[in-house]
This record gives structure tokens, C-alpha cells and sequence, in this order.
């Protein structure tokens, strides 16, 4: 779902709402090696009443030519972030592809304040580059 200002996709599980916005980095690409590169901002933010910790991530990342690669670990960009009821939580990550264009989706594992694991999706994005326009994945 696209959204107006800087987030560009959003979705809320359980009042958490994950809003994502992609940055081509065209600086850290090589199109003529195969190498593209994305740099993504990734904003966490607990609409609801309980303490959430962000524990695991897992990643779908579809490049263009359909081929599907789940990246799955602990935590983000080396962190566990406990997030409280009204706050936030930033951070900048990045994806290289072998083609110019594809998606990524998934979804944080969380821990609430009272002990219980639950997913919260992490919305559906397009990786493009400025040749990639108008191509369907």
C-alpha cells in the first residue's frame, strides 16, 4: 500500500505498523557487472498498549528473474530494539540484486511485554532502477 510522504509502503500487524521506503543506489551499482543495489529505511512503530522486541526478521527477496532468496537471522542490523507503546524504531539497511529490478517482503518476529511471539508483516516493495522502469516483475 502506498503512502503519502516519505514511507512509501506500509502494513500493521497488531499495532505495529512497519513503513518502508526503497533507494536505488545507483553510487554502490554496477549494471554492467550485474550488480544492483538498494538501500531501504525501515520504520517500526507500537500503536499498542505493550513494550514490543523486535527478535528475528525473515526476508523474501525475489530478484527479476522470478528466483526467490529467504534471508532469516536475529534481530536487525545487529540489534534486538525494545520498542515502547507510542515510540519508534529506525533503521537503514541494503539489498544488492543480480538484475535491475525485484521485491521484498517478510516479516519481524516480536515479543510482547507480556511474553507472547507473535509476526508482524512487513509490506510487500518494488526494487527498481531507473532501467527497469515499466517492466513487470
Amino acid at each position: 500500500m502506498s503512502i503519502p510522504g516519505l514511507f512509501g509502503y506500509q502494513a500493521t500487524t497488531e499495532g505495529v505498523t512497519v513503513r518502508v521506503q526503497p533507494h536505488y543506489a545507483p553510487d554502490h551499482s554496477d549494471p554492467k557487472a550485474g550488480h544492483w543495489m538498494w538501500h531501504y529505511h525501515i520504520r517500526l512503530e507500537n500503536g499498542g498498549g505493550m513494550a514490543v522486541q523486535l527478535v528475528d526478521r525473515h526476508w523474501i527477496i525475489t530478484d527479476g528473474h522470478g528466483v526467490r532468496r529467504d534471508v532469516m537471522g536475529e534481530g536487525v542490523v545487529g540489534e534486538q530494539p525494545v520498542i515502547e507503546p507510542g515510540a519508534s524504531y529506525d533503521y537503514v539497511s541494503g539489498c544488492p540484486l543480480s538484475t535491475p529490478m525485484g521485491e521484498m517482503r517478510g516479516h519481524f518476529g516480536m515479543i510482547d511485554s507480556g511474553g507472547r511471539r507473535f509476526e508482524v508483516a512487513i509490506p510487500a516493495f518494488d526494487l527498481l532502477s531507473p532501467d527497469s522502469r515499466g517492466r513487470a516483475i
